[in-house]
């Protein structure tokens, strides 16, 4: 088992396993059709208040990880977040975002919890 992330703009790869959207927002550009996803995980995105507040700064990248675990421990985002536990236990999963900034991103957050379970 291994967990990827990539952008979502990136061509699908034998590795790939499982592709999941974890964006809250679809991605410009992308066709449904094009995206070649096996399921986006909006409930697992961080909240609008969140993302906002965010900026994707990374001097806030810290913080951020802190606020945005504390989301992803209530409510929808539980079970969005066994969701994907469970595809990562069934065999390889690719997060995708559509952030430039991949290493800063909510998606490389959750391939890091989702690690850190398995």
């Amino acid at each position: 088992m291994s967990i990827r992330v990539k952008r979502v703009y990136d061509d699908r790869s034998p590795e790939d396993g499982a592709r999941v959207l974890v964006d809250r927002v679809w991605p410009r550009g992308v066709k449904k059709e094009d995206a070649q996803l096996d399921d986006w995980a909006k409930d697992v995105a961080p909240s609008t208040e969140l993302r906002k507040w965010y900026g994707h700064d990374p001097d806030k990248f810290d913080e951020f990880t802190k606020r945005y675990r504390k989301e992803l421990e209530s409510g929808d985002a539980r079970g969005g977040l066994d969701r994907l536990r469970e595809s990562a236990r069934e065999g390889d999963l690719t997060l995708l975002t559509a952030s430039k900034a991949v290493d800063i991103s909510q998606a490389t957050v959750l391939a890091t919890l989702l690690g850190e379970s398995s």
